[in-house]
């Protein structure tokens, strides 16, 4: 029997764009901008189906608001990935947990020497890079599109020798210095992580530090504070070799290594002197933010205890196909810190409530010491539940705010600060999450107030729009 939100994991083959969406309530006069947004839309070619939540190809969504109005348009990237897929009804590129099939000559060609031929799926998250705008995904090829017509204009091609096949679709922007951080991952008989710098408006990558890496581990994202980068090396591993041989889809050769401990990489942003800190095992996607106090560094995440959460999200599970169900498992609100005169690691949980896709006022507190964190939630008590609620956690009081409908699954919680927020709260502005709503078979744009965490508006979508991860607001 199918799960009740499995219309998320739904195909969407419609484009279309259409410059006045019917709005319910009231949008604050000074929201204008943009709302681009990437995410799967298609989960299978002519020959084969797609496996994974994250093998899906790419579509971009946009709401645009000004004068008055809300326009919205969708269309597919245009990667080379898809291009194939659409062209010739197979899979073409490896993805995440779907694998073309391939001899052993051919998976080397792949990985270790031909960077055209690693997948350009940028399903993941939207950012602007070198003046321009681009969708990511854990593959260092951005795909660059025209902000006001979703048109794919081509890969973005940096001016530099860097090498990697495997990236964050996480970057971060430091508006104070004037860069954007990111690493590559080069796999290898020596594999390695490379730290990197590169300037707005800028083309070239510049290094800040190299780390080998024996057995790789799959990193999501990162932190970033004003002097240093954090690397977490959670236990989920994988010998460069398997890759190679074991003819699995990608994320199939990485292995849980329960006896080993998670180790936090600080690297100095001007040095690149490294530092180490071992924690016991755990798992995440996700970041939500870190700060320096004198005497440590603050890590917070959403952590899991192990990585079941992605066996959890292959298709046939989430659509409620599988035999038995494995229910995905639910992260807790965590931080770690890391003791810079002791070298000792210690978490504690800040809430049970924030699940998932979370999200800060960037802008302001990114790399800084912050009171209140955004996000999905999920009933833990329910097994057949999906993210069903958007939360605001307070973490100085330890309390939450929550948004919840009956029949309705939000996704990432895009803060939009508002004018005046640069001399007020940190809490002032919007929180926008685009919503499926199963019952009526559609999506819409949620509006909230961040402060009071109440319904501001909503935009109607002519369609479902298929669970995506992440995107952001462009002024």
């Amino acid at each position: 029997m199918s799960n009740k939100y499995a219309l998320g994991f739904t195909t969407l083959e419609e484009e279309t764009r259409l410059s006045d969406v019917p709005v319910q309530g009231e949008l604050p006069a000074w929201l204008r901008g943009t709302l681009i947004r990437t995410g799967p839309a298609k989960y299978e070619t002519d020959q084969q189906p797609l496996r994974h939540w994250f093998d899906g190809y790419a579509m971009l969504h946009a709401f645009s608001f000004g004068d008055g109005k809300v326009s919205y348009a969708n269309q597919f990237l245009a990667s080379r990935a898809y291009q194939h897929a659409r062209d010739w009804g197979t899979v073409g590129y490896r993805e995440f947990a779907t694998d073309p099939c391939r001899s052993i000559f051919k998976r080397l060609t792949q990985l270790f020497t031909n960077e055209q031929n690693l997948t350009d799926n940028g399903n993941v998250n939207v950012a602007k890079l070198a003046d321009e705008f681009v969708a990511l995904t854990e593959i260092p090829l951005p795909v660059a599109f025209d902000k006001t017509t979703l048109k794919t204009t081509g890969g973005l091609v940096c001016d530099d020798t860097l090498k990697g096949q495997s990236t964050t679709a996480h970057p971060h922007v430091d508006p104070a210095r004037g860069e954007t951080i990111n690493f590559l991952l080069q796999f290898g008989r020596r594999s390695t992580y490379t730290i990197y710098r590169m300037p707005f408006g800028s083309k070239q990558r510049a290094p800040i530090v190299t780390i080998p890496t024996r057995r790789p581990a799959y990193i999501h994202s990162f932190g970033l504070t004003p002097n240093y980068i954090i690397l977490i090396e959670n236990p989920l591993r994988v010998n460069p070799l398997d890759l190679l041989l074991r003819g699995r889809p990608f994320i199939e050769n990485y292995r849980w290594q329960a006896e080993e401990p998670a180790s936090f990489i600080l690297a100095r942003r001007d040095s690149g002197a490294v530092t180490r800190f071992a924690a016991p095992p755990f798992f995440a996607f996700h970041h939500v933010n870190a700060f320096e106090t004198d005497a440590a560094i603050i890590v917070d995440m959403c952590a899991y205890d192990n990585a079941d959460i992605i066996k959890a999200l292959y298709l046939d599970n989430l659509r409620g196909e599988r035999e038995p169900y494995l229910a995905p498992p639910v992260s807790q609100f965590r931080r770690y810190t890391l003791n810079l005169k002791t070298g000792a690691a210690t978490h504690e949980a800040l809430s049970d409530q924030l699940a998932e896709l979370p999200q800060i006022n960037y802008q302001r507190v990114n790399g800084r010491a912050y009171r209140f964190a955004y996000g999905t939630g999920v009933d833990a008590a329910n097994a057949a539940s999906f993210l069903d609620r958007l939360v605001k956690v307070d973490i100085d009081q330890r309390t939450a705010l929550m948004w919840q409908e009956a029949g309705c699954y939000p996704g990432e919680p895009v803060f939009v600060p508002a004018p005046e927020s640069a001399s007020g709260e940190e809490d002032a502005g919007l929180i926008l999450s685009v919503v499926l709503d199963v019952r009526r078979k559609h999506s819409f744009l949620l509006v909230l107030d961040a402060r009071s965490f109440t319904e501001l508006a909503r935009c109607a979508a002519p369609h479902h729009i298929p669970f995506g991860f992440h995107g952001g607001f462009f002024q």
